[in-house]
């Protein structure tokens, strides 16, 4: 038997592209987003802050002053001891709006990790089992959304009292029904597709099949809510230490220096305007980065 050898015919041959990684997509979205560098560059800043905020900070947050009380800022006084001016105690404000981020991440990740554990696993079960879990949970959802959210929290702070402990619980509990909802629309339609079948098929318990298959198929979404929720937990968080229900003085907290500026808004306004800008560039920044992830993980938007 003879065999030929079969040469190659000359011309340019078509090369197969190498895949793409997930991480090489995702930062090159990145980086085609402004949007999204704007955001990330804010969370990373404010993190930044909150974790070195002792060689970071100008001052002792706690330091009082007495002397240089009501100081303005730099630009207005020329005093670049304190950069963006005292309170009426005498305390440098850059420095506690350097700490006061501590308390805004702190409350607002832990609040997102307790209400989001609480509305995901209810809406886990409320989808997959339909029937009475269902009607139970949505009910219970149902008699929360009918309470304005500040109404209820304002009730709650008030049975329990302030103070940091309370205040990440009060979050907790207020922010689990966007969850549950969401969670429990994308579990009904998760639930009738093959590859479940194919584990109910098999022998699959109900809690292997719930965090195996269901749970990964619904995390995406998971995930942009957390991102968005921190923003409205911070805020939340500010308002109840504006009302004096929040986390207690002297401990910084944006909302409290807020709160303390109000009634010299007039004669020393940078007490009040500068721990409010920083509650508003935090929430867009934190909002801007869960948009720039809701692009990137809704498979609808990714090329």
């Amino acid at each position: 038997m003879e065999i030929r050898r079969v040469s190659r015919l000359p011309g340019p041959y078509p090369t197969l592209r190498e895949p793409v990684s997930v991480r090489d997509q995702v930062w090159r979205m990145l980086r085609e987003s402004k949007t999204g560098l704007i955001g990330l560059g804010i969370v990373l800043a404010i993190l930044l802050a909150a974790l070195f905020a002792e060689p970071l900070s100008p001052h002792d947050p706690y330091r009082q002053d007495i002397r240089h009380r009501l100081t303005g800022p730099f630009w207005i006084t020329g005093n670049v001891d304190h950069v963006l001016g005292s309170d009426s105690l005498g305390r440098d404000i850059l420095a506690r709006i350097i700490y006061g981020a501590r308390i805004s991440l702190l409350v607002g990740a832990s609040a997102v990790a307790m209400s989001g554990s609480i509305g995901v696993t209810l809406g886990l079960l409320a989808g997959y089992f339909r029937g009475r879990w269902d009607s139970i949970i949505m009910r219970l959802a149902d008699i929360q959304l009918a309470i304005p959210t500040m109404v209820f929290a304002l009730a709650l702070m008030a049975a329990l009292g302030p103070g940091l402990r309370n205040v990440i619980i009060v979050l907790g509990i207020t922010g689990w029904v966007v969850y549950a909802r969401v969670v429990r629309g994308e579990v009904l339609s998760v639930r009738e597709r093959e590859f479940v079948e194919g584990a109910r098929a098999v022998g699959a318990s109900h809690g292997r099949i719930l965090l195996f298959h269901i749970l990964p198929n619904v995390s995406a979404s998971i995930i942009v809510i957390s991102s968005l929720r921190v923003a409205a937990m911070i805020l939340l968080e500010a308002t109840l230490s504006f009302l004096g229900l929040g986390v207690q003085p002297p401990t910084p907290t944006w909302g409290g220096m807020v709160a303390e500026g109000r009634d010299l808004i007039y004669s020393a306004w940078w007490v009040s305007t500068f721990p409010g800008i920083a509650i508003v560039i935090a929430i867009l920044g934190i909002n801007l980065l869960g948009d720039w992830l809701r692009d990137v993980l809704d498979p609808r938007l990714r090329t």
